[in-house]
């Protein structure tokens, strides 16, 4: 097998692991009534300050009315609250309950324990040639798959 294909192998399968794992660990019994989608909301939402609608739904890349559905869910189940700007009662800003927070920290806590795990063993030169090596990679689905659907294949082809 080539080192092309050796690659092409393993980032297939580590997305493919990633999502099921993360998926696994993180929708357990306690919280076992929301999605790994949810979850993905529940961390834009953040545990700081409120965030408006807006600005949840374009960390995540969904419309806002994806994002209303999914916060109607999440507010009905007591992840999520809604709070009306007092300066401006048209405002609604987005917060974690107790519950949402427990989630929060739950997926947390997920994530730092897998960057422990990845980085131990490894001396400072080669966690800086991964980091370089993700950030590369992440440079190019950002490029590949801009939000520019026009000119998705042209970035397509010239990366090629």
């Amino acid at each position: 097998m080539t080192a092309e294909e050796t690659l092409n192998e393993l980032l297939v399968g580590l997305f493919k692991d990633l999502m099921e794992i993360e998926a696994r660990c993180l929708i357990t019994e306690e919280f076992s009534d929301i999605s790994i989608n949810d979850m993905h909301i529940i961390e834009a939402i953040g545990v700081d300050e409120p965030k408006r609608s807006g600005t949840v739904a374009a960390l995540m890349s969904i419309t806002l009315g994806t994002l209303t559905k999914a916060i109607d869910g999440l507010t009905r189940k007591g992840y999520v609250s809604r709070i009306r700007s007092d300066e401006d009662k048209r405002v609604v800003k987005l917060s974690l309950t107790d519950k949402g927070k427990s989630a929060f920290y739950h997926h947390e806590q997920f994530h730092e324990h897998m960057i422990e795990h990845i980085k131990d063993g490894m001396n400072p030169e080669e966690l800086k040639v991964l980091v370089n090596a993700l950030a590369k990679l992440s440079d190019y689905f950002k490029v590949v798959y801009s939000d520019d659907e026009e000119n998705q294949y042209q970035n397509w082809d010239n990366i090629n």
